[in-house]
């Protein structure tokens, strides 16, 4: 169905977080990002040597439905963006985890690894709110 890769991290908000070097991260959107939403249509990304606090955000996601903002899930400076991502998003529709990465940050404080879910407990967060989006759904289509 969706995938949860067990190498890396995740927020709350649906982004995955992956250790490429000691101080080094990749971001990007989580497949349930799009279970929860609709198709992504546009992104915008933060400028490379940008600086962010955690929780701060750095950039959006528009959807069909509507604009989301992504919300760092890390304090660093972003070291590299995703162009190809910018150029076509159909590429986070697509491959959300290889070539759908969004930034690469430059850790300004590691010990931030250490809040984010593991997989196993993102996976069950994820589950309980996949129990919820149907039951949404049938009662908004029972009141049209």
């Amino acid at each position: 169905m969706f995938k949860i890769p067990e190498d890396r991290f995740y927020s709350e908000s649906h982004l995955w977080i992956k250790k490429k070097k000691k101080k080094i991260v990749r971001i990007g959107l989580t497949d349930y990002f799009k279970l929860k939403n609709s198709e992504i249509i546009d992104i915008d990304l933060p400028e490379e040597e940008e600086i962010f606090e955690k929780d701060e955000v750095f950039g959006s996601i528009e959807t069909i439905e509507e604009v989301f903002d992504l919300i760092m899930p890390v304090s660093g400076k972003i070291v590299a963006v995703n162009e190809k991502v910018l150029d076509d998003v159909d590429i986070l529709n697509e491959d959300p985890y290889i070539e759908g990465w969004l930034i690469d940050v430059e850790l300004l404080n590691p010990s931030e690894l250490e809040e984010l879910l593991p997989p196993e407990d993102y996976e069950m967060k994820f589950l309980e709110e996949v129990e919820e989006i149907p039951e949404e759904k049938v009662i908004e289509e029972e009141e049209e």
